[in-house]
């Protein structure tokens, strides 16, 4: 019989609301479990462990009492340590932040979990204020990925995806600005999504580059994330920058299969700079999909301005600090925040015009089609520590090619879902599923296509010494 922290979010939902086993039961289970590897992995920065244990008892006497304890009854969940926990100081992978005074409530997004039944159960490790893509934090130690100890996890939002990817929770939130979703869902091989700009809520959460920051989660099948999105919508009065559209059901029309959706798959820049494994990984996908090539013009572009744009805005939020601690920085971090503090002004005016051009020149594509595929990443996770990575005969820096593919699509605030590649005895790979502004249901419907097709899996990886 699997362990109870073995099962995914419905199992446990349904199972605590037929009274197979327990709210307690369950987080127990889960806290255990962390308890037993996160000692190896370094998912967590802190564990709620009373806060979940309350939690749950209160969701048991829910039930005992004939009350509805939510969609997500019982369901463990961890959240980046960029989100407010009440309580608790929000110290976004951060040195300075540490000591910081506890949040009084939590975000927003956490308080939609808590009222449909999730049983929060900490905080995650990160790259530091989110500014990376391999999560080796020089505060909190390197995130290992489950599926090989001696490899990165991905980032920013490094911890979020392998705490989910080595089962120590079912499903876990984390934020997106040039990919810190897709690429750690992509290297730990889990299902991840970050919805279109603006579709979630981002009050009680540490900014990172307020143009370009989504929220997002993460789980180990379509239905789960499916479950915690449908959860996650909804107006947040605190948050005056999310946008005002209406819920969007995903649950409902999970299976309804790819018949008659116009899918592309992006060559051109998307598929430069990749080992044969990435390329492999898309083909696959994209050949079961019977997708098209589609090539986006100026992707390039929409990368490098990306970039400055996200180092500008970025160091803006930190100056006061850059200049009396900068001694407390992870040194990997301030110096990518002094250079962007030295972008000049018409630089960040000319990549916003890019921008504007950018958008509109995708935005046509999408009247074409209503999916594009790509990787999302050029490679798979690295080694820790490990500055270069071969890709054919060429040696390449490994932190600095990363996001090539997920830098252009966040750019201009699109929806995207990354799902994991099934390759049995190999490191997981992601492919981005993308879509129009607020079409996230497509992007469930392809998932889900790819899981039931055996194409995308996510089961729990094993630790090893």
């Amino acid at each position: 019989m699997n362990s109870l922290a073995d099962f995914d979010a419905k199992t446990i939902a349904a199972g605590i609301r037929a009274r197979e086993f327990t709210a307690r039961e369950i987080a127990g289970a889960c806290l255990d479990r962390i308890a037993e590897r996160d000692g190896d992995l370094n998912c967590f920065t802190t564990v709620t462990h009373d806060r979940a244990l309350a939690t749950a008892d209160g969701i048991d006497a829910a039930i005992a009492t004939g009350r509805d304890p939510g969609p997500l009854a019982g369901v463990p969940y961890a959240v980046k340590n960029l989100f407010d926990i009440a309580g608790y100081a929000t110290c976004a992978g951060s040195k300075i932040h540490k000591d910081a005074v506890p949040a009084l409530a939590d975000a927003g997004l956490l308080q939609r979990m808590n009222d449909a039944g999730a049983v929060l159960v900490g905080a995650l490790n990160m790259d530091e204020y989110a500014y990376g893509f391999t999560t080796e934090n020089a505060h909190f130690g390197a995130t290992r990925n489950p599926h090989d100890m001696t490899r990165v996890s991905g980032g920013s939002s490094g911890g979020s995806a392998a705490a989910v990817a080595g089962g120590l929770v079912p499903l876990s939130l984390g934020s997106d600005t040039n990919g810190s979703i897709r690429v750690p869902a992509a290297f730990c091989g889990v299902f991840g999504l970050k919805p279109t700009f603006g579709r979630l809520s981002r009050a009680g959460v540490f900014a990172f580059v307020n143009s370009l920051d989504h929220t997002g989660a993460f789980a180990r099948s379509a239905a789960d994330l499916a479950a915690a999105y449908d959860i996650l919508q909804g107006i947040d009065p605190p948050d005056r920058a999310q946008a005002n559209r209406p819920y969007e059901a995903t649950q409902s029309g999970l299976r309804d299969g790819t018949d008659g959706l116009r899918i592309g798959v992006l060559d051109g820049w998307f598929r430069a700079g990749a080992t044969a494994d990435a390329l492999e990984a898309v083909d696959r996908v994209s050949g079961f999909l019977g997708a098209t090539p589609v090539t986006i013009s100026g992707a390039d572009v929409a990368r490098a301005a990306a970039f400055c744009i996200s180092a500008a805005e970025g160091a803006n939020n930190h100056l006061s600090d850059l200049r009396k601690r900068p001694q407390d920085f992870d040194p990997a971090t301030r110096d990518r925040l002094l250079a962007g503090a030295l972008v000049p002004a018409a630089v960040i005016l000319q990549a916003q015009r890019f921008r504007s051009w950018f958008r509109d020149r995708v935005a046509e594509i999408f009247t074409r089609y209503d999916v594009l595929i790509a990787p999302a990443t050029p490679f798979s996770a690295p080694l820790i520590g490990e500055e270069t990575v071969m890709i054919g005969d060429q040696r390449v820096l490994a932190r600095a090619n990363i996001g090539i593919y997920t830098q252009p699509i966040s750019f201009i605030g699109l929806p995207v879902l990354t799902a994991p590649i099934h390759r049995p005895g190999k490191m997981p790979l992601g492919v981005q599923i993308i879509a129009a502004p607020w079409a996230e249901a497509v992007t469930f419907k392809v998932a889900a296509a790819l899981e039931d097709a055996g194409i995308a899996c996510a089961p729990i990886a094993g630790v090893q010494a």
